[in-house]
C-alpha cells in the first residue's frame, strides 16, 4: 500500500486527535512525519483495521460538515419548519413522483427513482393516500421539464437549483426576479463548485439510541465502500449519517450499509459541493434568506449550496 493511500485512510484519524495535521491540493500531504510514525505506533488496531479494510476509498476532510444545532443546516434542500414548509415539501414530492411515473411507470420495484421518492415520502411521513393520488395523477398531469439552474449567492457563495416545471421560460423569469430582489443573481459558473454523487443517508442513531461517533460512522463508509461520510441533523434535529459514494456504486454501498444494520432514510443522487465558502453572519443571513426565497417557489424541487455551516 502506499504512503498516499495510507495518508488518506489516516487524515480523518489524525486530524480529529490533532497528531497529523492534514494538507489536500490534489494530493495528500503529512505537515509532520514524527506525528504520523507515532500515530502508527500508538494505534496499531486502529491502522491495522484502515490498512486491510476491504475498500481503500479516498476520504475527503475538506468536505466535512460536522453536526451542531447551527442556523444554517436548516434552510438547505427542501427543508423547512413545520407546518406551512411541511405542506410544501408534500407538494414537490408529489410533484416528484408525477415526474417519476411519467419517466419510468408507477411500478416501484422497476422504477428505481420513484422507489426513492416513495421511501423519501414514507420517512417524511407523507401520508399513503397522497402517495397513491401522486401515482394515479400522474397520467393526467402536464408534461414536466427537468432543469438545473446555477446562481450566485451573498458573501460569494454558489446555488444549483433543481426545478421540475411545465414552462420553463415562467420558472427562469420568476427565479431571476427573487434572486435579483435577495441578493443573487442567476448566472453559469457554479455548476464546477459541485460534484454529482450518490448519497446514502441513514439513522445516525445506534441500537442504544446514542448518536453514532465519527469513528464509528468512518469505518462503516470505509467497509461500505463509500468515499465520504458527513454527520448532519433532519428536520428534527435528529442525527443522520449522510455516505457519499459514486453513482455507480449507489446501490452497492447502500445494500452494504443495509447489511451493516443501518436503518436507510434516503438513496440518491446528489450535487456535493467541492468547494466551501464561508460567511459572516451578515451574509450568512442574507443567503438563508435567499435560499428560502427560492425554496418557496412551487417549481423548485430543490436548492444545494456550497455554504460552510457554522456550530
Amino acid at each position: 500500500m502506499t504512503l498516499t493511500i495510507l495518508c488518506r485512510k489516516l487524515c480523518f484519524y489524525g486530524s480529529r486527535l490533532l497528531l497529523c495535521p492534514v494538507l489536500e491540493t490534489g494530493g495528500l500531504s503529512f505537515r509532520h512525519t514524527s506525528t504520523l510514525r507515532s500515530f502508527v505506533v500508538c494505534n496499531p488496531p486502529v491502522v491495522h483495521r484502515l490498512l486491510f479494510a476491504p475498500h481503500s476509498s479516498a476520504f475527503h476532510t475538506a468536505s466535512f460538515l460536522g453536526a451542531g444545532h447551527n442556523k444554517w443546516s436548516k434552510v438547505k434542500n427542501i427543508k423547512g419548519p413545520k407546518d406551512a414548509a411541511r405542506s410544501r415539501m408534500f407538494l414537490k414530492f408529489s410533484l416528484m413522483i408525477r415526474h417519476a411515473v411519467k419517466e419510468g411507470g408507477s411500478n416501484p420495484d422497476f422504477n428505481n427513482p420513484l422507489a426513492s421518492i416513495i421511501e423519501q415520502c414514507r420517512n417524511r411521513n407523507m401520508p399513503k393516500a397522497s402517495i397513491d393520488a401522486a401515482i394515479k395523477g400522474a397520467d393526467k398531469s402536464k408534461a414536466a421539464t427537468y432543469a438545473v439552474y446555477e446562481g450566485r449567492g451573498p458573501g460569494g457563495s454558489s446555488l444549483l437549483i433543481e426545478v421540475l416545471t411545465d414552462s420553463s421560460a415562467r420558472s427562469l423569469q420568476e427565479l431571476k426576479l427573487i434572486a435579483s430582489r435577495n441578493g443573487g443573481v442567476l448566472c453559469d459558473g457554479a455548476r464546477h463548485f459541485f460534484d454529482k454523487k450518490g448519497v446514502v443517508i441513514v439513522n445516525g442513531l445506534n441500537s442504544a439510541n446514542q448518536a453514532v461517533e465519527l469513528d464509528k460512522a468512518l469505518e462503516i463508509a470505509i467497509e461500505a465502500g463509500a468515499e465520504d461520510v458527513q454527520q448532519t441533523e433532519d428536520d428534527d434535529e435528529k442525527p443522520v449519517l449522510k455516505f457519499i459514494c459514486e453513482l455507480s456504486t449507489l446501490k452497492t454501498v447502500r445494500e452494504k450499509l443495509n447489511s451493516l444494520g443501518m436503518q436507510t432514510l434516503s438513496v440518491g443522487p446528489e450535487f456535493i459541493p467541492n468547494v466551501m465558502v464561508q460567511l459572516s453572519d451578515m451574509d450568512l443571513e442574507a443567503a438563508s434568506l435567499l435560499i428560502n426565497k427560492i425554496d418557496n417557489c412551487p417549481d423548485v424541487v430543490r436548492v444545494y449550496d456550497n455554504i460552510e455551516s457554522k456550530n
